[in-house]
């Protein structure tokens, strides 16, 4: 069946591919559009301490050349320790794993993004 022409580019259902559920592609997004927006405010600041977009791309806004990074696979996630052995990671977690609170950020720690210079294991 041929694939149908969408608005998006990537589209969602590459992205999907690259990532485990819809909240870790949200999440890895906002970040990397976070970081991609703070590195062009601070262009001529000669600060250097964020990472430069790592595609080519036309696109302006910082969501979309973040959704590009990913879809290229030049950025990915790492999942944070879930806690102590009583099955208690503190964002809700239960016997299926983390909690959505905190994959989504609102509570407990997010998918840490591996392009982050702070991140120890940064590649």
């Amino acid at each position: 069946m041929p694939e149908l022409p969408t608005m998006m580019n990537p589209p969602i259902e590459d992205l999907l591919d690259r990532v485990d559920s819809k909240f870790t592609l949200v999440t890895l997004a906002a970040r990397r559009g976070r970081q991609i927006n703070t590195y062009f405010n601070s262009l001529g600041d000669g600060l250097g301490s964020v990472v430069p977009p790592q595609v080519a791309s036309l696109a302006r806004k910082p969501l979309s050349i973040a959704l590009e990074e990913v879809a290229a696979g030049k950025i990915g996630y790492a999942r944070p320790d879930q806690g102590g052995e009583d099955g208690d990671g503190g964002g809700g977690a239960g016997a299926d794993g983390p909690g959505l609170a905190g994959l989504a950020g609102l509570a407990g720690e997010a998918p840490t993004l591996l392009s982050d210079p702070e991140h120890p294991t940064a590649g």
